[in-house]
């Protein structure tokens, strides 16, 4: 017993004994100050550290948004913030949250991930782009490198003289260091103020890229060079370590680079995106080269930056890895790297007149050197001195490569607090400049697209035809169509849409016009560095995007010829986009697919007597709605809603919508369009639209026009269109305020040209007058076609029983009809309400304000048809603003 008691004491105090050596272990609840630094336990205050050091920079990042300034500013900023030059001020405020013993552990945290940013900063660089524009980038980047590298030099001499002389014996290393500085171009803030501005498709904006991929090669050369003379004891061993590196670099860029593409071909990492295995490879070269060309004396960060630019660019695996890798980099190291600099940086050193003065000098030659450069070179290639000068602005954009090349002169001792505190000033300042400085020297209006072509140059000599078109006389049927790809879940709705208003094969030959699609693949750019990428990628990218190559594979095999493009663009730009297209390629009708919300595709059992599926809105779910999926379901269709609709407002095309109910059942089989004509441009367009698929043998239909409306003279008819600003949204995406226009009516005289123009088309088509032995498809069409009226109100409810009687037969029925805003009835107004209410729908504002009444009524009626087809005319969507 007297052992095992004396076992138990000694286990018990040694237990103690090291609990006494272990501080700060019991937390906040012993009384402890959790900010407290421990080195057993640097985590708590480390975890601290980054929660101010993230909130400050997003705070910043929200105000300096608003006037469009890079996230880099408010990091840079935020930084500066945090040190001594303001809250640095604070009486414990550095000694208790930022203590001299952590900043080492914070300084870790930070090279690592200014090792990932470099290795992005790699994979970012396309040599292809040099390769296409090898004459402007070489030429505009060597001057934006020479010039400033001797400007630089030059100030040099009087800076070393006045502030560093007597710490450092050699000037020269001061010189190299300066001279780099003024010669870098920041690329990762050059590629976000294209972005912001919408420059990356136009002339400066593919100047400025070709130019700043070539600097931002020279430029790290140039880094790793001087790095390498400051480590070295002597000009021997710098010469040693320069040719060192260089053979190492050979090294990456030859063998490394063929085995790294070898094996992601091998594991599928090319078709299919990176593998695990393929990723863990090129994190350990990642890691392993930056420790090389640490160890021989020059800075890791150099080993990080080659690696990304030998990763295959093949299948799009490049943009993958920036996937993977942006968003932990940008949200929590590079603020890290930022505090850094910022602890580093006192503004309050700067506190003399000379000091000021060098300030003032520094910015300005520094902006002359690059500016002179890159526009006299611009300009030099036949650029015009707008151009050349927008991209000398662009290029005298600084921000955190230059602070990287700062940070290393200032470890490396060549540099002084009071000096880097200036450079790092000088180096806020360009950056803040060059938004509003571009902006105001390459408005919009003069921007041209392409090297050398304008925005109009790309217009087809084919021209959209008059919807008013005579297409019995001129066989005016539209054959060109623009088609637009957006999201996957899309795809079988336009897919649909496009199979219904082709032809079949066998008639594809009125008067030689062969059908055309031209497919538009709209990608979201944001401010991800993986989508500024992809819109410098758009010719790899629409070879393997798969919606672009699941649409190829069906016109491959419905015979149709098919051409694509593919534009990265802001959400907010997607309609411009689409509208610029469809006139750029002369298209006759743009197709546009959208999914309504609270209508999921899904399908119920088959009903009695019908061999169609129909689609029911599923029953609320309350775990749905507290975990906001519904919600985040509605907010997505309202974002797209804003988007046709801005399609409607702005397009000068012919614009048709396919509403996608469910119902993937197929085109191939017996189908029957059900048309309500009540009258308008809009309705005219549907009409003719449905004669145009009637020409297909599959396709019948029936065509009901409703009785005319009783008029209200004297009512003017407005200008503009008014802006309702209080639309309804769909629950659940409140915050999304997308405004909703509002027609006023028209007066009697357009009333009566309009009804005019109806009659002559509703005679057109229901009682034709035909030769003998002429037009023999449109009489075959015709004879499919049913044209009936109806007389009592309710008139959608009418127009509804009409769509379920058609759906009790065994085919497909599609709804086509005309958006019609501009002639807004109040009774189907009223009868809409009614309608809804019978459905017990709810958010129907959503639905009525992007397709119109009518429209909304075959939607919400679950089960009626199988889709909807809303179309517009273009003398309608030009007087929405």
């Amino acid at each position: 017993m007297g052992e095992l008691s004396s076992a138990t004491i000694s286990v018990l105090q040694s237990f103690l004994a090291k609990r006494t050596t272990v501080q700060g272990q019991g937390g906040l609840l012993t009384g402890q100050d959790p900010a407290t630094y421990n080195t057993t336990d640097p985590l708590r205050l480390w975890i601290i550290q980054l929660g101010i050091i993230i909130i400050m920079a997003q705070l910043l990042g929200l105000i300096l948004g608003r006037i469009r300034q890079p996230r880099v500013i408010a990091e840079i900023l935020g930084g500066i913030l945090l040190g001594p030059t303001a809250f640095g001020r604070i009486p414990g405020f550095t000694n208790h949250i930022f203590p001299a013993s952590s900043i080492p552990y914070l300084s870790l945290t930070a090279n690592i991930g200014l090792c990932l940013f470099l290795f992005i900063i790699g994979l970012e660089i396309d040599p292809s782009v040099i390769r296409r524009n090898a004459r402007v980038s070489i030429a505009v980047s060597l001057a934006g490198v020479l010039l400033p590298f001797g400007v630089g030099c030059g100030i040099s001499i009087a800076l070393y003289h006045h502030f560093i002389e007597s710490s450092s014996p050699n000037s020269n290393y001061f010189m190299l260091f300066i001279g780099v500085s003024f010669s870098i171009t920041a690329f990762p803030v050059l590629c976000r103020i294209l972005s912001a501005l919408k420059l990356l498709d136009t002339t400066v904006g593919l100047i400025a890229l070709s130019a700043g991929v070539a600097n931002d090669v020279i430029g790290w050369s140039l880094l790793a060079l001087a790095v390498s003379f400051v480590n070295a004891t002597s000009g021997l061993t710098a010469l040693w370590t320069f040719l060192t590196c260089l053979a190492y670099t050979l090294f990456l860029l030859f063998p490394i680079k063929w085995a790294l593409l070898w094996l992601a071909r091998k594991t599928g990492s090319t078709a299919h995106g990176p593998t695990m295995f393929y990723m863990t490879v090129v994190m350990l070269v990642l890691w392993a080269s930056a420790l090389f060309t640490d160890i021989v004396g020059v800075n890791a960060i150099f080993g990080a930056f080659v690696v990304g630019v030998i990763v295959p660019r093949e299948g799009g695996t490049s943009i993958v890895f920036v996937e993977k890798l942006e968003d932990m980099v940008q949200i929590i190291f590079l603020p890290l790297y930022f505090t850094i600099s910022g602890l580093n940086t006192n503004l309050g050193l700067i506190n003399t007149s000379t000091a000021w003065g060098f300030v003032f000098a520094i910015a300005t030659l520094d902006f002359t050197g690059k500016f002179t450069g890159c526009t006299l070179s611009s300009r030099a290639l036949g650029f015009s001195w707008r151009e050349a000068i927008a991209v000398g602005s662009l290029m005298s954009c600084k921000g955190l490569v230059e602070l990287i090349v700062l940070n290393v002169g200032l470890s490396a001792g060549i540099l002084t607090r009071q000096v880097f505190s200036m450079f790092v000033l000088e180096a806020l300042i360009l950056t803040f400049m060059t938004t509003p400085l571009v902006n105001l020297i390459y408005p919009p209006k003069h921007r041209t697209f392409g090297l050398g072509a304008t925005a109009s140059s790309g217009d087809t000599e084919e021209k959209t035809i008059s919807k008013d078109s005579d297409g019995v006389e001129d066989g005016a049927w539209r054959h060109r169509f623009a088609v637009v790809l957006d999201e996957f879940n899309h795809m079988p709705g336009i897919m649909a849409l496009t199979k219904l208003v082709l032809p079949p094969t066998a008639s594809r030959g009125i008067k030689s016009n062969k059908p055309s699609v031209n497919a538009l693949r709209l990608i979201e750019l944001s401010e991800r560095t993986s989508t500024m990428m992809k819109s410098a990628m758009t010719e790899t990218l629409i070879s393997t995007d798969p919606l672009v190559g699941v649409f190829k594979m069906f016109a491959e095999q419905s015979d149709i010829p098919v051409s694509a493009s593919l534009s990265v663009v802001s959400h907010n730009d997607w309609a411009h986009v689409v509208t610029e297209h469809a006139e750029r390629h002369g298209s006759q009708l743009v197709l546009i697919p959208w999914i309504p919300p609270s209508l999921s595709p899904t399908t119920d059992p088959t009903e009695t007597g019908s061999s169609q599926p129909r689609v029911t809105k599923p029953e609320p779910n309350s775990f749905d709605t507290f975990f906001g999926l519904s919600s985040k379901d509605n907010a997505e269709s309202t974002l797209c809603s804003h988007f046709v609709r801005g399609v409607f407002r702005h397009s000068k095309t012919d614009v048709a919508l396919f509403v996608d109910l469910g119902d993937n059942a197929g085109t191939n089989g017996q189908q029957h369009v059900l048309c309500p004509f009540f009258g308008g441009a809009d309705d005219r367009l549907a009409l003719e639209l449905v004669v145009q698929l009637c020409m297909n043998p599959r396709m019948s239909a029936t065509v009901v026009r409703v009785g005319k409306r009783v008029e209200q003279p004297g009512i003017a008819r407005p200008e503009f269109a008014v802006i309702d600003e209080k639309a309804g949204l769909e629950p659940g995406s409140a915050s999304l305020t997308f405004s909703s226009t509002v027609y006023g009516k028209p007066n009697t005289a357009y009333v009566l040209q309009s009804e005019t123009a109806d009659d002559l088309t509703w005679t057109r088509y229901a009682s034709p007058t035909f030769d003998k032995d002429t037009h023999a498809e449109l009489r075959s069409g015709l004879s499919r076609i049913e044209f009936t009226d109806v007389a009592q109100a309710p008139v959608l409810h009418a127009l509804v029983q009409r769509a379920k009687q058609l759906r009790e037969t065994p085919r497909r029925v599609l709804v086509v009809a005309g958006r019609s805003k501009r002639f807004h009835r109040e009774d189907v107004v009223h009868e809409l309400k009614q309608l809804v209410e019978e459905q017990r729908c709810t958010g129907h504002e959503l639905v009525q304000n992007t397709i119109g009444d009518v429209g909304t009524a075959f939607v919400m009626a679950a089960g009626v048809a199988s889709g909807v087809v809303v179309v517009q005319a273009v003398g309608d969507s030009a007087a929405e603003v």
